[in-house]
C-alpha cells in the first residue's frame, strides 16, 4: 500500500472538509490548500479552506448544542471520553503514521504522543463526575451558601503544529467533561490530524454539533470573527506570544475567558555534583522530543564551569549518533523541522552565535538534499547575551554557557521574558527547594527531562501566558460559579 493509499484508508477524502454541526462539507466558495510532507516537500493531500462566515456557522452550531449538551449527565460525557480514549488506543498505529507524514516527527515519536495525548480523554473521563460545587452555613448565621458550577459555553480552541494530537485532546478534553461545545481551528500545516481526532470522537458517541472544526489559511479573519461574537465565551489558544497578545486583545471587548500557552525559553541547569549520566539523559529528553520543536524544550544549557567540559563532550557524542531522516522510516530518530522558515531560523541563530564566539562540537550545517532537515548541533562558549540564548530556538540545537554560583544560575535562568518550564540537575535537597522556589517557571523538572504529565497543571507565567491544561486545574478552565443564597430554614 502507498502512502496515498494508506492516506485515503485512514483519513478518507471526505473528512478533509470542515466539520460543522456533524455535517463533513466543502468550503462554499470551494477554496482549499495544500498539505505537505516536511521530508520532501510534496504534496500528501487537500483540505477546505474555511472563510470567516463558516466559523461563524461553526460557531451556531456549537450555540445551538450547548443547552443540551450541558444538561447531558455527566457519567455519559465521561463515557464518550472513555470510548474515545479506547479508539485512539485501537488506532494507535494509524493516527502516529498520519501525524508523522504531515508533521514530521519520528513514527516512534508520534505514537508516544498518541499515548501522551489519549491519556487527557482518559483523565477527563474521570473527572467529568467529579465536577461539584459546596454546601455551608454563612459564617454569621442565618442563611445557606450555595455554590453551582457550571460550563463556561461555547469555546474556540486554536491549536498548533508541533503536536496536533496531544494540544487538542488538552483541550478539547476537559471541555467535553464540563459539558462545553467548540469551534477548533488546527494549525494549517498539520490539520489532517485533529480531522481524524474528530472521526474518532464521532464514532465515539460525541453528539453533532459538539466539536465543530474550521481548516482555513486565513487564521487571523477566523479569530476576529469568532472573538467578535458576543456567544462565544472562551478562548484557549497555544501558540507563539505575538498571537496569543493579539488573541488577548481581541476577547476584551465580549469579556471573554482566557487560556494562553504561548512561548517558552526553558533553563537547563546542571550544578557540580549532578549525575552526569541522569543528566545527559534527561537533556536528551528535553531538547530532542520532537526534533526540538516544543514550548518546553530545553533552549538554554546553564552548566557548573566544574563538569561543563565533560557534560558538553558526552552530549555531543549522544547528539552526533542520533540518525536523520524521513519520520517514516525505520531507525530514523530526528525527522525534519515544519518548513523552510524552521530551517533558516535555526541555521541563522546558529550562525549567529559562532560569530560571538560560539564553538560547534556537532553539526551545525544543514544538510543537502530535499526536506526540511537541520542535523543535531552542540555549541559551548556560547556568550550570554548571544541571540541563541534569548530567542525561541524551535529546533536541535543545544548551546551550552557556564555558571559557577547558585545565585548567578538563578539570575540567568530568569532572565527571560518567558516562563514555562525549566529543569534541574543535582543531588542536593536544600538546593532541590531553592531552585523550586526562586525559578519563575510555571513548571519546574527536577532530575527529569520530562515535565508533561496529563495529571499535571501544564502552564507559565510572564510571557509564556496564563492558565493551566491538565490535572484538576485544567478543567476549572471550562467551568463558571454560580453562588445560590439560601434563608436557613
Amino acid at each position: 500500500m502507498d502512502t496515498f493509499e494508506r492516506l485515503d484508508a485512514v483519513l478518507t477524502p471526505e473528512h478533509r472538509n470542515l466539520l460543522i454541526g456533524g455535517t463533513w462539507r466543502d468550503a462554499d466558495d470551494g477554496k482549499r490548500f495544500d498539505v505537505v510532507d516536511p521530508a520532501d516537500g510534496a504534496v500528501i493531500a487537500s483540505v477546505a479552506d474555511g472563510s470567516p462566515g463558516e466559523a461563524i456557522e461553526a460557531l451556531d452550531a456549537a450555540v445551538a448544542t450547548q443547552a443540551s449538551w450541558a444538561a447531558t449527565p455527566p457519567r455519559e460525557r465521561g463515557e464518550i471520553l472513555r470510548r474515545a480514549w479506547e479508539l485512539l488506543q485501537e488506532r494507535a498505529d494509524d493516527v502516529a503514521w498520519l501525524m508523522s507524514l504531515e508533521m514530521g516527527k519520528p513514527v516512534a515519536e508520534a505514537r508516544g504522543e498518541v499515548t501522551y495525548g489519549s491519556e487527557f480523554f482518559r483523565w477527563y473521563a474521570e473527572e467529568a463526575v467529579r465536577i461539584h460545587g459546596r454546601w455551608m452555613d454563612a459564617p454569621a448565621g442565618g442563611s445557606r451558601l450555595l455554590t453551582i458550577k457550571k460550563p463556561v459555553g461555547p469555546c474556540f480552541f486554536v491549536t498548533p503544529w508541533n503536536f496536533p494530537l496531544a494540544m487538542g485532546t488538552r483541550k478539547i478534553g476537559p471541555a467535553i467533561a464540563a459539558g462545553c461545545t467548540m469551534v477548533v481551528k488546527p494549525a494549517g500545516q498539520t490539520p489532517l490530524t485533529m480531522l481524524l481526532l474528530a472521526d474518532i470522537l464521532a464514532e465515539a458517541g460525541l453528539p453533532d454539533g459538539v466539536l465543530n472544526i474550521i481548516t482555513t489559511t486565513r487564521s487571523s479573519e477566523v479569530g476576529q470573527a469568532l472573538q467578535a461574537d458576543e456567544r462565544l465565551r472562551k478562548v484557549s489558544f497555544t501558540g507563539s506570544t505575538g498571537v496569543g497578545r493579539v488573541m488577548v486583545r481581541q476577547s476584551a471587548d465580549q469579556l471573554q475567558r482566557v487560556s494562553m500557552e504561548l512561548g517558552g525559553n526553558a533553563p537547563f541547569l546542571v550544578f557540580a555534583d549532578a549525575d552526569l549520566d541522569a543528566a545527559v539523559e534527561g537533556a536528551m529528553l528535553a531538547k530532542m522530543r520532537n526534533m526540538g520543536e516544543a514550548c518546553t524544550s530545553a533552549n538554554r544549557f546553564l552548566v557548573h564551569a566544574d563538569v561543563a567540559e565533560e557534560f558538553a563532550r558526552r552530549l555531543a557524542e549522544r547528539m552526533g549518533a542520533l540518525t536523520v531522516g524521513r519520520g517514516q522510516d525505520d531507525g530514523v530518530d530526528v525527522g525534519p523541522l515544519i518548513d523552510e522558515k524552521a530551517v533558516e531560523s535555526v541555521g541563522q541563530l546558529v550562525t549567529d552565535a559562532v560569530h560571538d564566539g560560539a564553538r560547534v562540537l556537532v553539526g551545525g550545517t544543514r544538510p543537502d538534499g530535499p526536506g526540511y532537515f537541520y542535523p543535531p548541533t552542540v555549541l559551548v562558549d556560547v556568550p550570554a547575551e548571544s541571540a541563541i540564548n534569548t530567542e525561541e530556538i524551535f529546533g536541535p540545537v543545544a548551546p551550552i554557557t557556564t555558571f559557577t554560583t547558585d545565585e548567578e544560575a538563578i539570575r540567568a535562568a530568569n532572565d527571560t521574558e518567558y516562563g514555562l518550564a525549566s529543569y534541574v540537575y543535582t543531588r542536593d535537597l536544600e538546593r532541590t527547594i531553592k531552585m523550586a522556589e526562586s525559578l519563575d517557571f510555571g513548571m519546574v523538572g527536577i532530575n527529569t527531562g520530562l515535565v508533561s504529565n496529563p495529571a499535571a497543571p501544564f502552564g507559565g507565567m510572564k510571557a509564556s501566558g496564563f492558565g493551566r491544561e491538565g490535572g484538576f486545574e485544567g478543567i476549572a478552565e471550562y467551568l463558571e460559579t454560580t453562588y445560590v443564597s439560601l434563608p436557613a430554614p
